[in-house]
């Protein structure tokens, strides 16, 4: 298996050039690639978006939702077929802003499945307005005196709310956001990535160039099985940390503890209906 098992031929791809989606885009294939994940054994979710098209842009079984609301059906796939890698992705303005109550209870639950968000900290596909990451001061054509919010910071939220995973990379770093990419994908529960990506058409401020002055990566000393040390790095501003922040192993996956497969494993979908037992059940419901 190669990157062109990913390829889709003729696709006319709407991002403007420079948009660190490309790169995203790519070290995703590479990132699946060197898992061996084969299309077939994957589903991607998106909601509304420039990020959001990333699933359209890949030749494997994708599902394009309502705005904001990625996780629910991503959680219900990966609940129904178990064996499937699902992976949850979409913009700041999507993932953080109209989905933002689906991202605090998709944490909780922990479902196996791994929450890439494209954060250029604007809402690009509606042409520049303020996104729930978009910093104090951020001048738009909407917000014409600048931010006045304080961003919301997403790592600190999932540290919080003891998230299985929590990683931030660049995307401009392929070699180490690829290696982050990997460690999420395979991680067992819910694995957030959140993915610094400079939008060059309606951010100006948060530039490849920002970004680089602005990170660093975490070194061997950071130990992330230690929360609250996360979550003293996931509030640091001044520079902002990129790395694996948190890991728990130890928080029950969702779809693990769903009665359903208390006496079966086999796959929802693979299970013969017993019309009998849903008559009943109608019944005494009405």
């Amino acid at each position: 298996m190669t990157n062109r098992s990913y390829e889709r031929k003729h696709d006319d791809i709407a991002w403007c050039p420079g948009c660190g989606n490309f790169s995203i885009l790519s070290t995703l294939k590479e990132a699946l690639v060197e898992l061996k994940i084969n299309p077939h054994q994957l589903v991607m979710v998106s909601g509304i978006g420039q990020a959001a098209k990333l699933p359209q842009y890949l030749q494997t079984n994708y599902f394009n939702g309502l705005h904001g609301r990625a996780l629910p059906p991503a959680t219900a796939i990966k609940a129904v077929q178990p064996q499937l890698t699902v992976i949850a992705e979409s913009g700041d303005g999507d993932m953080y802003g109209e989905g933002g109550n689906h991202f605090l209870h998709a944490i909780r639950r922990n479902p196996d499945i791994t929450t890439l968000v494209h954060n250029n900290m604007v809402y690009g596909l509606t042409k520049g307005q303020a996104s729930p990451t978009s910093g104090r001061g951020f001048h738009t054509p909407v917000q014409v005196d600048g931010v006045m919010l304080e961003p919301l910071n997403p790592l600190a939220v999932a540290i919080a709310l003891d998230a299985s995973f929590v990683a931030r990379a660049f995307a401009g770093d392929t070699q180490e956001t690829k290696d982050i990419l990997k460690q999420a994908i395979i991680h067992h529960g819910f694995a957030l990535v959140d993915i610094f990506q400079p939008c060059v058409s309606f951010n100006k401020m948060n530039t490849y160039q920002w970004f680089k002055q602005h990170t660093y990566y975490l070194d061997d000393k950071h130990d992330p099985s230690q929360r609250e040390q996360a979550f003293q790095r996931a509030i640091e501003t001044q520079q902002l940390p990129l790395g694996i922040f948190y890991i728990n192993k130890k928080k029950p996956v969702f779809e693990e503890h769903l009665h359903v497969y208390t006496n079966s494993k086999k796959p929802l979908y693979k299970r013969e209906v017993n019309l009998n037992h849903l008559r009943r059940l109608l019944e005494s419901r009405r």
